[in-house]
């Protein structure tokens, strides 16, 4: 088989998106690697073993019958990644995939930058990621762009799992010891991990029973709280509301595009929950913001975005980007996750 054009690939705080394609956009194959949100960004001048990436190859290459050791896999790799931060952070990427040799050609981007791809057409806008963590980024018509650092508290940074699971926690054990306001989540926490109160689960983290990082996995248990009324959960909703709203404004006005009809696309598990109220903040605050944008949440997988910014690249076309879009779906993704391939054998 012809060697594949592109290497798609888009990863977040708990996962790695990939795909391979040809220039015509179609996709010869994909693949879903999990991974742990503590390993979201790299620490290791080598690359170690780039954190799901290596793993993430030898899915896609197997789903798509390529021999992952024939290298170059790819002609042009696109890589979006959190953990992509500065410019510093492009280059040392860059380096360490040029030594692995998958493609012949290696672009960085933050994943941001697929979201904002995988949500609008225009080559410009702002992108929010709001999953683990939450950062953004942003391009001007002229190509200008601007992203924030996400490094959490020290890059000023509040968001995301990350922090709406431990803003869970936080409330629940001061409404149960009466140092906070009352709340649902007082009893919602707890249940969550099969515990009696707040206390408990902060004991098992203590004692090692509870590893601290499922600790994010409160967030839907937030979002649900807020919908049915807590006061309590509904002001850390909101927060993270105004938070996104926020970020978005000062991109925009940083690239000096808020006056024009801005794509501000959003992406992120915590954009998957139907709570109305927050959508209907975030879509105030922004047209407040600036009052021509228009709010986006993106359906499409990010990956989708990675793939789009190879075809841009390799000078194809609407009919190639209609193809990507149709072939490479969350559907067609979480087949190919570990999970789906338990299922099967």
């Amino acid at each position: 088989m012809k060697r594949p054009a592109i290497l798609a690939v888009d990863r977040g705080g708990s996962k790695v998106d990939a795909a391979l394609l040809d220039r015509t956009g179609a996709v010869l194959g994909s693949a879903r690697v999990l991974r742990s949100p503590e390993a979201a960004s790299w620490r290791d001048g080598e690359g170690g073993n780039l954190d799901g990436l290596d793993a993430a190859l030898r899915s896609v290459c197997a789903d798509a019958q390529v021999d992952p050791n024939a290298l170059p896999v790819a002609d042009v790799g696109v890589f979006c990644l959190a953990g992509a931060d500065f410019p510093a952070d492009d280059r040392r990427i860059g380096a360490v995939l040029k030594r692995r040799g998958w493609a012949t050609e290696n672009v960085v981007r933050r994943d941001g930058f697929a979201v904002l791809r995988a949500g609008s057409d225009r080559g410009w806008g702002v992108g929010v990621v709001c999953g683990h963590g939450i950062n953004c980024v942003g391009i001007a018509p002229d190509g200008r762009s601007f992203r924030f650092p996400a490094l959490g508290t020290v890059s000023g940074d509040w968001g995301g799992g990350g922090d709406v699971g431990p803003a869970a926690l936080w409330y629940a054990v001061r409404a149960h010891d009466g140092r906070g306001d009352p709340t649902s989540l007082s009893a919602l926490v707890p249940k969550h991990f099969g515990l009696k109160h707040p206390g408990q689960v902060v004991e098992a983290i203590h004692f090692g029973r509870l590893r601290e990082e499922r600790i994010e996995e409160l967030a839907p248990v937030v979002f649900r709280a807020a919908g049915e009324g807590d006061a309590v959960a509904r002001s850390v909703v909101d927060r993270q509301a105004d938070e996104i709203v926020t970020m978005a404004g000062a991109a925009m006005r940083r690239l000096r595009i808020a006056n024009l009809d801005v794509d501000v696309v959003l992406g992120g598990g915590i954009f998957r929950n139907r709570d109305r109220a927050f959508f209907v903040r975030m879509e105030e605050g922004l047209r407040a913001a600036a009052p021509k944008a228009r709010m986006i949440i993106l359906a499409a997988p990010p990956v989708v975005g990675s793939a789009l910014l190879g075809i841009d690249r390799l000078g194809g076309g609407a009919r190639a980007s209609a193809r990507v879009r149709a072939w490479l779906t969350h559907d067609q993704l979480a087949r190919r996750s570990p999970a789906a391939w338990k299922r099967r054998t």
